[in-house]
């Protein structure tokens, strides 16, 4: 069964999934691809891992680093649930690149060579926002681009962490990475 509930961030509603695994979704209302991988069967009730991921993000929002993890559970493809346990490994208030994930992943799985494209395109179909920092990615010319909470969301998700984004810029169109 999996179980729903909301949260009043900041910077726009979102709402959080669960099962008896762990969360397996946090999307901002009207970000692109909203609720995807919700079950037709899901209860809105408050679960202890549902008030612990919303307990994890009252200090991520108060702009502090959460010193606790939360059970996750990835449920897209194998390929996508590599990506986000990587995206994991991205340290608060640090960025990365679409390419350094790609050379990361190629390493774990022993390969010459990664796609960017493909790993941005996992990274952008992340389902757990925020806890999985897909906001943390950004293009190897330091363009904010991919997020599908938005590009402003993006922003303030990194100002909040005071990412150093003195070499960070969005581009004037496009989200190519």
């Amino acid at each position: 069964m999996q179980y729903t509930g909301h949260y009043q961030s900041p910077i726009g509603d979102i709402l959080l999934a669960a099962d008896n695994i762990g969360l397996t979704g946090l999307w901002f209302e009207g970000q692109k691809y909203f609720a995807r991988g919700l079950r037709k069967e899901c209860t809105e009730q408050e679960t202890a891992l549902l008030r612990t991921a919303k307990h994890w993000l009252d200090i991520y929002f108060s702009g502090k680093e959460p010193d606790f993890n939360i059970p996750l559970h990835f449920t897209g493809t194998e390929f996508q649930n590599e990506v986000w346990e990587i995206l994991c490994l991205i340290p608060y208030g640090h960025t990365t690149t679409y390419g350094d994930l790609a050379k990361r992943l190629a390493a774990k799985k022993g390969l010459p060579h990664m796609s960017a494209q493909a790993v941005g395109g996992a990274v952008g179909h992340n389902m757990i926002s925020v806890i999985v920092p897909c906001h943390r990615v950004v293009g190897s010319n330091g363009s904010l681009t991919g997020y599908a909470g938005g590009i402003e969301k993006k922003i303030k998700l990194l100002t909040l962490e005071k990412a150093d984004m003195r070499s960070l810029f969005v581009p004037k169109r496009g989200t190519a990475i």
